[in-house]
């Protein structure tokens, strides 16, 4: 790698491109993997100083992803973009390990970020990139956390934010965000799959910097998810890690930051991956129950879970590695299935997103399948806040719902029944 921290490394043909060239694809297509040299990763960092920045004063050490640097974006002298993205609980509820009959189950909130989604995490780096290249403006096209995400970051950060949002297909929770936060925000008739094709076109034609997980330095933030979740547990590995699949960033993330620790020689096993999908957004599992070699998109994607609504995944490559390096499985979650676990999730205390709750549906039908032995070690992603899709949270509970007259009597009543 000569004297850089790493390259980009094409995932189809294996060209190789210089780490700040503004390039999302290799010029046959595929898509890029920031490939670090673990060599001067493995002199520069530890598990150790990991810990030690917990402590620290300066809000970068203290980031659940600027904490990671050396294995995420490892210049020196760049102007790290933070908003004290991480930090996230990891929580055990007997309730819904019992939901999902298994033993041992801890869930990673990344609705806790500071947008309500996991999105931040790789947002930063994303935007933190943009700058360093001296881009003045950023997009992505999304069905709602990404653009929540990239407007506060771009606002943070002095850019302009452009997110392209297919009609009707997004959630208030998620575009009141992205208004809030000053994006233009630009409502395309069609699906995700054609706003991303949309915004990709408009990018490159109109010198902006597009930040959808097909960008490699957005891939690179997400992977804190695994790393911040293992020193939660001390650096210990579970048996299994469950997550919604949509884009498949998140499976790809994860899959690529375990492999690279296993190749450092600081894990020495990986867990095995479950990606779960919604019935109506299931292209994933579709290639992988009918032993396709390519994934074949789905068009029209409809499911209740709007962060996973996704018909045609950029990552699904980088997605299959993860599950090939971790002999992972993917499972597919009815509506009903999702929004029944939502409502435990809920009762919880703990709440989230109907995505976030097809992890549960998914982890508790691979149990009955016999996939997942109830016994065994299971952390699962939440991937955004209760409050992302708040007309679905009152729709769920409408009939909770108990309207009294404004009497003591009638509402001691209430109360008794």
């Amino acid at each position: 790698m000569n004297d850089a921290p790493f390259i980009l490394r094409c995932f189809d043909c294996g060209h190789t491109h210089p780490p700040e060239e503004i390039r999302y694809r290799c010029h046959c297509g595929g898509t890029l993997d920031v490939e670090h040299d673990l060599r001067r990763v493995s002199q520069q960092a530890s598990f150790d100083l990991f810990d030690r920045r917990l402590g620290a004063r300066w809000p970068e050490d203290r980031s659940g992803v600027w904490r990671y640097r050396e294995l995420i974006l490892p210049f020196v002298d760049v102007d790290l973009v933070c908003r004290g993205e991480g930090n996230t609980g990891l929580y055990e509820s007997p309730g819904i390990a019992a939901y999902a009959s298994v033993k041992r189950l801890a869930l990673k909130h990344e609705g806790e970020n500071p947008t309500g989604s996991f999105k931040d995490r790789g947002m930063c780096v994303g935007v933190t990139m943009a700058k360093r290249l001296g881009c003045a403006r950023v997009a992505c096209a999304s069905t709602g956390n990404t653009s929540a995400s990239l407007a506060a970051y771009a606002a943070v950060s002095g850019l302009d934010g452009v997110v392209f949002i297919p009609s009707g297909k997004i959630a208030f929770g998620k575009l009141s965000q992205a208004l809030a936060y000053g994006a233009t925000t630009l409502q395309i008739e069609g699906d995700f799959d054609d706003a991303m094709r949309l915004v990709q076109e408009v990018s490159n034609r109109a010198g902006i910097y597009l930040l959808n997980s097909v960008n490699p330095f957005r891939i690179e933030g997400q992977k804190a998810i695994l790393f911040e979740l293992l020193q939660d547990r001390g650096w210990t590995v579970p048996d299994w890690i469950v997550l919604p699949g949509g884009n498949l960033g998140n499976s790809s993330a994860i899959g690529k930051a375990l492999i690279e620790l296993k190749t450092l020689g600081w894990i020495e096993r990986l867990p095995r991956l479950a990606v779960i999908q919604a019935h109506g957004a299931n292209p994933l599992y579709r290639m992988v129950h009918e032993g396709l070699e390519r994934l074949v998109p789905v068009r029209g994607a409809e499911t209740v879970a709007t962060a996973i609504r996704i018909g045609d995944p950029v990552s699904w490559k980088k997605c299959r590695r993860a599950l090939e390096a971790t002999n992972g499985v993917v499972e597919e979650v009815t509506d009903e299935e999702i929004l029944a676990a939502k409502r435990v999730v809920d009762a919880a205390g703990i709440g989230a997103e109907p995505a976030s709750c097809a992890t549960v549906a998914g982890l508790k039908k691979l149990v009955e399948s016999g996939v997942v032995d109830p016994e065994a070690d299971i952390c699962g992603i939440l991937t955004g806040h209760v409050l992302k899709d708040p007309q679905v949270v009152v729709d769920a509970h409408r009939d909770d719902l108990v309207s009294v007259e404004m009497d003591i009597e009638a509402i001691l009543a209430a109360l008794n029944r």
